[in-house]
């Protein structure tokens, strides 16, 4: 009966180290939606996690921003980079009203986040990369175009080339029409960013929806207009993550808050040139950035 007990007793202990073991070697499912940006953000919060000890699967490229969130609310993934203004708009599918200051809006998502899904946002970067609506510089010198209310005055002889999620958005079609009264004589869609600003340059449309981040629009490349009516919210990048993966282990929400710390729209800018322009992969990218940074080493 001793023998039984003591045996019993080491079953447990046994049990109990196997258990701690799995949890010391937790993996973390990061994942992304689908374009540079996004790739380079998840890279970053992976190498960072790995740095601190995490063992990390990539789930990178998983497409538009509900089958993203959709990963995170299933727990297909643990985390991905997202935007709050994107949270409230394509998400929550509210317009944030009025006062729609960063602060609010991103009380408003992470409330609801919580609430309605069991996920939660993190302290966001310093990275607002709002939509941009773009036009070439000579457009914007011929039609004196510095607005988007100016925008609405030419827009019905105009063509526009757009992502897949811009026309249902109340920042995207909807909104340019219920806020400036924009209709335009043609729109075409484009999946991938790239091909917008393609299609921009060999005139193949006059405008395209653009973010704030695009090393296009830092380069000189292209013309933002300004939101006079401020249409478009606030877009603060942060990591949506689950409430149990926070939980699990808080160690993770210091870690991807550094990173978040290290970016600005600048930075977002450069780094996403040089995926785009010297074809760096954005693991590559994101490694150097970090070393850099002294967060690898």
């Amino acid at each position: 009966m001793k023998l039984v007990r003591t045996l019993s007793a080491a079953a447990l202990a046994f049990a109990t180290l196997l258990g701690s073991h799995e949890a010391s070697a937790q993996t973390i499912k990061v994942g992304s939606k689908n374009f540079t940006e996004q790739f380079i953000v998840a890279e970053l919060y992976a190498a960072a996690l790995e740095a601190a000890g995490f063992k990390v699967e990539r789930k990178i490229n998983l497409g538009t921003t509900l089958i993203a969130h959709e990963a995170v609310r299933t727990g297909a993934i643990d985390l991905y980079p997202e935007y709050t203004g994107t949270g409230l708009n394509a998400v929550m599918k509210a317009d944030g009203g009025a006062d729609m200051t960063p602060d609010k809006v991103y009380d408003k998502v992470k409330s609801y986040y919580e609430k309605e899904f069991r996920l939660t946002w993190l302290k966001p970067s310093g990275v607002n990369n709002g939509y941009a609506i773009v036009v070439r510089p000579e457009t914007a010198r011929e039609m004196n175009l510095k607005t988007l209310s100016d925008l609405a005055k030419v827009s019905s002889k105009l063509k526009l080339g757009a992502g897949p999620e811009f026309p249902d958005r109340h920042d995207g079609l909807k909104g340019l029409k219920e806020v400036y009264g924009l209709e335009f004589g043609e729109f075409r869609q484009f999946a991938a960013l790239r091909l917008r600003y393609e299609a921009l340059t060999q005139k193949q449309i006059d405008v395209a929806n653009g973010f704030a981040t695009d090393w296009q629009i830092a380069a000189g490349k292209f013309a933002a207009l300004e939101d006079d009516k401020g249409l478009f919210p606030p877009y603060y990048l942060a990591p949506v993550v689950r409430l149990d993966t926070v939980n699990s282990n808080p160690k993770i929400v210091g870690t991807l808050e550094r990173v978040g710390a290290l970016l600005d729209n600048p930075t977002m800018q450069e780094l996403n040139r040089q995926v785009e322009v010297e074809k760096k992969e954005p693991r590559q990218v994101a490694s150097e950035f970090l070393t850099s940074k002294g967060v690898m080493h």
